[in-house]
This record gives C-alpha cells, structure tokens and sequence, in this order.
C-alpha cells in the first residue's frame, strides 16, 4: 500500500501546482505524508456530503477540483460548516488534496473531459498556455462536431450525455442554426468570450453565464451568429472527476499499489429545483382566451 505522500506526488505529477493561477489554493489540505492509502473518492465539491460518503465508503484520500479554503481562513473551528468538514477528515484518518486550476489547463484536463462527455473532437486549446511547447495545455478546448448538429440537437445532446441538474441546459441563439465547431469550457466561461470570439467557432458551451455579459457578447457577434449554450458549473466538471480517477487507476496499476478508485455520483450543485413558467413571453402573449403553457415535449424549454 502506498503512502500518502507517494500518491500525492503522483497526482502533483498530473497537476503541477505551479501551474494553478496565482489567486487560486490548490494541493493538500489534511493528510500525515506517512499514512496508508487503499482507497480514493474523486468529486467536485469539498463539502460535508461528499466527506459523509468518503466515511462510508472507507476512503484515505479524498480529491475534489474545487478547493475548501479559497480565500483562507482564521479558524477551523466546528461551529463552521468548513471547519466541520475538517473536523470529519481528521477524526477519520482521511486526506484532502485539491487540483483546480491546474487541472483546468492540464494536458488532459477539465475541458478535455467535458470534450469527451459531449463526445467532441478536441482540435486544441482555447486559451494556450504559453510555456506549453507543444500546444496542448491551456484553458478550455476547441472542438469539431462529427457530424455537424443544430444547436437544438447539440443542447439536447448536453442535456443527456451531462448530469442532470435542476438547471439542465439553457441556449442563446437560433435552435436551427447548424454547428460545425463548438468551444467549451468547464466550469465559469463568460471571461473566455473575447478568445471564443477570436477562435471562430459556431457556439460555445460552458458555465454561470450572466445576463448582461451574454447580451452583450450576442450583440457584438452580428450578424455573424454564434450560440451560447449554458449548462450547470456541477455538471461541466463531473466529468473531470471520471477522468482523473481512470489516471490515477492507471498510476496505481503502473506501481502495483491495488488502490481502489471511487468517483462520488452525490450531486452537489446548489441549485435543487427548475419551475418552468407556465406564461408566454410579453412579446408573443396570446389572447387570455388562447392561452397555453408551453409543450412539454420542447427540449430547450423543459426543466432537466
């Protein structure tokens, strides 16, 4: 059995912490460099759920891509739900190590993996990291479609092959428009706009788009249309988590460590519930009369 800090170096290997952006808290946050670990959980997120389910399942280690203490601390203290979660850890003999940003830009990374969910064809990076040599690394991924889709397909596409979400998959532009070239990019997209702009792609797909940034990025892009297709921040890095998991199973099987490898299917997107309205736009109201909620068979307008 490995120790930690032998599986540590190995994941540091993957996603070097000199590569996360100088703002973010990446690597360990609670682990003895000398304890045993047999068993690993991969989620999202570090909150108090996913640290019940790595107690139950028996886990050493537990890796998740968002970090618990981004903007620091004074206090691990209990009264605190991050402080709990601490508290849990240790009590249990259970290691936290986080790869954010890092894993964001890796070579593969977080777009690659939603890349793969969507079943894209990565052509390279949206934004390359410019002590990549070879061109791989760098935030997001620019993608072909093989066979081309309409942007209703391509959002229904999402709606399947993601997890779902109480969100499901929200579009900006014309469902029938055909799709060639996608951008993606796990997680909170909308500070990419000016490189997806610059990359020359039918849509791009990614996360937390905002109303103001949106309208104005769909503004600027005419009469040349572009979509924009908004699914949960969850969802675009689960499949992160598949991802790094199958490279530490490799890792493991290389050193002959026998690690047994967990990806948590706990959802722990925020959001919990979709109310779809049941009244038209201002612009197209019908008569009261003739009034109807909208079909439950349209696959943009139906909660997932």
């Amino acid at each position: 059995m490995p120790r930690l800090s032998e599986v540590i170096a190995a994941l540091e290997n993957l996603w070097p912490a000199e590569r996360a952006e100088s703002w973010d808290a990446v690597g360990t946050v609670v682990g003895d460099p000398d304890q045993q670990v047999t068993r690993v959980l991969f989620a999202v997120d570090p909150v108090q759920e996913i640290v019940d389910e790595a107690v139950k399942l028996g886990a050493d280690l537990v890796v998740t891509h968002h970090p618990l203490y981004l903007r620091g601390t004074t206090t691990v203290a209990a009264t605190h739900f991050k402080g709990r979660v601490v508290h849990t850890l240790i009590k249990n003999d259970i290691a936290l190590h986080v790869a954010h940003t890092n894993a964001d830009t890796a070579d593969p990374g977080v777009s690659d993996a939603l890349a793969g969910a969507l079943d894209l064809r990565v052509t390279g990076p949206l934004v390359p990291d410019p002590t990549d040599p070879e061109g791989r690394r760098g935030l997001g991924r620019v993608c072909a479609l093989d066979p081309p889709l309409t942007v209703g397909e391509f959002a229904a596409r999402a709606a399947e092959r993601l997890p779902a979400t109480a969100q499901g998959i929200r579009v900006a532009g014309d469902p029938e428009a055909l799709l060639r070239t996608v951008a993606v990019s796990g997680g909170s997209g909308d500070s990419l706009f000016d490189h997806v702009r610059a990359a020359g792609v039918d849509a791009f797909l990614t996360a937390d788009l905002r109303h103001h940034p949106v309208s104005e990025f769909t503004a600027a892009v005419t009469p040349r249309p572009l979509a924009l297709l908004d699914a949960a921040h969850w969802a675009t890095e689960w499949p992160w988590c598949e991802l790094a998991a199958s490279q530490l199973d490799e890792i493991s099987d290389r050193h002959g460590w026998d690690l047994r490898v967990h990806v948590s299917k706990t959802v722990t997107d925020p959001w919990t519930a979709h109310a779809a309205s049941a009244h038209p736009s201002p612009a197209t109201a019908l008569p009261t009369s003739a009034s109807r909620p909208p079909s439950s068979s349209d696959p943009l307008g139906a909660p997932n």
